[in-house]
C-alpha cells in the first residue's frame, strides 16, 4: 500500500477543525452535474494570514493567492494602452504561461521572470520572498525576445503581449517590482540574458538533442529574457469546448469549502485514467479517512497545456476522464475534475516540484506521487531519461514543500486471479500482468479489448475511438486527430 511522508509539523486532522473562510461570493454557485464537470464563476479568494491547524486547506504560498487579472471595468482603457506601447507577441506556450501566472498557480510570483527570480529557480529551485520565506519553484517561467523585438523596445518601460490574432493579452511593466522590490532597485521592465544551454542543463539534466519542451519553445526562442509584472486584460480563453473545466486555484478553494472538505489530495495526470489509477486515488481516501479526517476530496487535475505529440490530446482525455466518473469507477460526490493550464516539460524530478507546488496553491494539503512522475524515454539512449524513484524522494525534500504531505504508492498491476487491478506482491509475481503504455496504445489501436478489469468500458471505448482517429488516410499518412 501506500506510504505516507507527513512532513508537516502540523498535528493530524481534528473533527471540527476550520480553515479556509469563504468570502461572499459575488455571484450563486451553481449546482455541479453528476460527474461534476462544471465550471465556476471567477471570484478572487482571499486567505487569512498563515496560522497553525489541523485540517482543511492551507494557505497559498506566500500567504495570499496572486490574480493579476485587471478589473473587469479597467479593460478597455488597458486595451487602449495597449495599442501604443511595443508589442510581443506570444507563442501558445507562452499564452498558458500567462494564464498560469494570472491566476496563481505560480504564487507568489506576480509576472515572467527577472533575473533574480530566474537564477534562484535554475540554481536553488526555490524562491525567496521579502520576508524571508522560501517558496518553491522549480521551472523557469519566462519570456523569451529576439534582438529585433528587444531594439523595438528600447527604453520604454511597459510592453504590450499580443496572441497571434494581435489582440492585446496583457502588459508586461512594474507594478511591484517582483519579490525583492524593498531590497534591489529593479528597472520597470528587465531584459537580460537567455543562457539557453545553463537553462536546460539545469531544467532537465542533460542537454541531448530531442527533449520535446526544448525543441518546443527554448532551440529557437529568442537570445533575451523579459521579465516584469502582468496586467492580463482579460480572462485567457481557448474557446475549445473546454474552458468550462478550466477552474483557477480561487475557484477550486470555494468548490473544496462548499463541499466542505477538510483535506485535498490532489493527483496530477495526462494520461487516460485505468483502474490501477482509481485504486490508488480510493486507496488513498481510505487511508485518509482512517486517519481521522471526515470528508477527505480528490483533486483529478489532468495537465492541459503543451505536451508531446504522441500523448493523448486533451479534449480525448477529458471525454475518458468524464467516462471513469459516469462508469462509478471514481465517486463523483467526492471527486473534483479540473484542468491544470500549465504546459508539460517531461523534466522529471525538477517539474514534479513544480506540479506539487502549483497544487499548495489550489488548496491540496496532500500529493499523490508515483513511479517516474513528469518522466520519459531518453531521447537518444535506450533507458529512462530519470531513476523512477528520485521524483517522489526529491518531493519529500524539496525546499519550500515542507507543508505538503507526499504520497508515494507502490505499482499497481493486473491481477490475474482476482481479474482487476491490484497493488503488486512481489511474493506471487507470477500472479500479475503489466500492461505498459506501449501495449494500452497497441490494444486500442487494433480495437482489442484489455482484460477484464483494466479499466472501464465507457473509458476504454474513448480510447479506442481516439486511436481510431489516428488511422491512416488514402495516401498512407497518419491523420491528425480530431477533437473529441
Amino acid at each position: 500500500m501506500q506510504t505516507l511522508i507527513n512532513r508537516s509539523p502540523l498535528p493530524m486532522p481534528s473533527v471540527s477543525s476550520s480553515f479556509l473562510k469563504t468570502p461572499p461570493p459575488s455571484l450563486s454557485l451553481p449546482k455541479p452535474n453528476k460527474t461534476h464537470f462544471s465550471h465556476l464563476p471567477v471570484s478572487l479568494l482571499k486567505t487569512p494570514r498563515r496560522t497553525r491547524v489541523s485540517c482543511s486547506l492551507i494557505d497559498p504560498d506566500g500567504g495570499k493567492l496572486v490574480s493579476l487579472l485587471v478589473e473587469e471595468t479597467q479593460r478597455e482603457s488597458k486595451k487602449r494602452q495597449a495599442l501604443s506601447l511595443p508589442r510581443i507577441g506570444l507563442t501558445r506556450i507562452d499564452l498558458e504561461w500567462v494564464h498560469v501566472l494570472s491566476e496563481g498557480w505560480a504564487n507568489p510570483l506576480k509576472g515572467f521572470m527577472r533575473e533574480s527570480e530566474f537564477l534562484q529557480t535554475l540554481h536553488f529551485n526555490s524562491l525567496r520572498v521579502e520576508n524571508g520565506a522560501v517558496v518553491n519553484m522549480s521551472v523557469p517561467i519566462v519570456l523569451a525576445v529576439d534582438d529585433e523585438q528587444k531594439g523595438r523596445i528600447g527604453e520604454s518601460t511597459r510592453v504590450a503581449l499580443v496572441d497571434d490574432g494581435g489582440d492585446p493579452v496583457a502588459i508586461l511593466s512594474k507594478l511591484s517590482g517582483g519579490l525583492w522590490d524593498s531590497l534591489t532597485l529593479e528597472a520597470c521592465i528587465e531584459i537580460y540574458k537567455h543562457n539557453k544551454e545553463e537553462r536546460i542543463a539545469r531544467t532537465w539534466g542533460t542537454t541531448a538533442p530531442g527533449l520535446p519542451y526544448v525543441e518546443e519553445a527554448i532551440t529557437n526562442a529568442g537570445n533575451w529574457l523579459i521579465g516584469g509584472d502582468l496586467e492580463v486584460i482579460e480572462p485567457i480563453k481557448y474557446n475549445d469546448g473546454l474552458d468550462r473545466f478550466r477552474m483557477s486555484p480561487a475557484e477550486l478553494r470555494e468548490e473544496f469549502t462548499r463541499r466542505n472538505a477538510d483535506a485535498v489530495f490532489a493527483f496530477q495526470l495526462r494520461n487516460p485514467v485505468h483502474n490501477g489509477h482509481a485504486l490508488l486515488m480510493t486507496d488513498t481516501r481510505r487511508r485518509l479517512l482512517e486517519m481521522g479526517y471526515k470528508n477527505p476530496v480528490l483533486l483529478l487535475h489532468p495537465l492541459g497545456g503543451y505536451t508531446k505529440a504522441d500523448d493523448v490530446p486533451l479534449s480525448w482525455r477529458m471525454k475518458q476522464h468524464e467516462k471513469v466518473l459516469e462508469d462509478g469507477v471514481l465517486d463523483p460526490e467526492t471527486t473534483v475534475v479540473s484542468i491544470f493550464p500549465s504546459p508539460m516539460h517531461y523534466a522529471g524530478p525538477t517539474e514534479v516540484q513544480w506540479h506539487a507546488k502549483a497544487r499548495i496553491n489550489a488548496g491540496a494539503n496532500f500529493y499523490i506521487v508515483g513511479r517516474d512522475p513528469a518522466g520519459m524515454s531518453h531521447p537518444v539512449e535506450k533507458r529512462d531519461l530519470y531513476d523512477a524513484d528520485h521524483g517522489k524522494k526529491v518531493l519529500s525534500m524539496a525546499p519550500g514543500l515542507e507543508r505538503l504531505n507526499i504520497l508515494p504508492f507502490k505499482v499497481a498491476a493486473y491481477d490475474k486471479t482476482q481479474g482487476k487491478m491490484a497493488f503488486f506482491d512481489p511474493s506471487r509475481s507470477q500472479d500479475f500482468l503489466f500492461i505498459s503504455g506501449t501495449k494500452m496504445r497497441a490494444l486500442a489501436k487494433s480495437g482489442e479489448d484489455p482484460p477484464d478489469g483494466f479499466m472501464c468500458p465507457g473509458g476504454w471505448k474513448v480510447l479506442v475511438e481516439y486511436y481510431n482517429s489516428l488511422a491512416p488516410t488514402g495516401n498512407g499518412k497518419v491523420a491528425t486527430p480530431v477533437p473529441a
